[in-house]
C-alpha cells in the first residue's frame, strides 16, 4: 500500500475515535416539575448538543443562592456546568461560548422570564441581556439577543 494511504486510513481512525469518545458537556438543572417553560429550556439545551440532568425541585432559590447568584438575577431554574452557575433562559449559544472563553465568573444568567429567550419562545419577544455574574456579584453585558 501507498504511504499516503496508511496515513489516510490512520488519520481517518483517529478522527472515528476521536468523535466516538467524546462526550456531551453534562449540565445539572434544577427546576419546578409543574414548569413548562424549563422542559422547553431543557429540550433546547439537548438540542443544541449538550447532556442533561434534570432534578424537579420545589424551589431553585437554595441552589441560586449557593452558586453566589443574587435573587435580583434569578429566574425559573438553575443550572451548573463546569464549575459555572447559569439562572434562567440562558441561549446554548452563549453557554458554548462561555465554556470555550473559560471567564472568571460565578455564571451566566438571564434573569426573569424574556419572551423571545429559548424555552419562552411566542408573540411579543423583546430584546433581552444575558448577563455574566463576576466573581464580586456584579454583572456586565455577554450578550444582546433581538428579537
Amino acid at each position: 500500500m501507498k504511504r499516503t494511504h496508511l496515513l489516510n486510513i490512520a488519520a481517518a481512525g483517529l478522527l472515528m475515535a476521536a468523535g466516538a469518545t467524546h462526550a456531551a458537556t453534562m449540565v445539572e438543572v434544577f427546576s419546578s416539575p409543574t414548569c413548562g417553560c424549563c422542559t422547553k429550556w431543557i429540550e433546547h439545551l439537548r438540542a443544541n448538543g449538550f447532556e442533561v440532568k434534570a432534578t424537579n425541585v420545589q424551589s431553585n432559590s437554595s441552589y441560586r443562592a449557593k452558586a453566589g447568584i443574587p435573587d435580583h438575577l434569578g429566574s425559573c431554574h438553575s443550572a451548573f456546568v463546569n464549575g459555572y452557575a447559569i439562572e434562567g433562559h440562558v441561549p446554548a449559544k452563549d453557554i458554548k461560548r462561555l465554556l470555550l472563553e473559560k471567564p472568571r465568573a460565578k455564571g451566566l444568567t438571564v434573569p426573569g422570564m424574556p419572551i423571545g429567550s429559548p424555552g419562552m419562545e411566542g408573540p411579543g419577544a423583546v430584546t433581552y441581556e444575558v448577563l455574566l455574574v463576576q466573581p464580586d456579584g456584579t454583572t456586565r453585558v455577554f450578550s444582546r439577543n433581538a428579537k
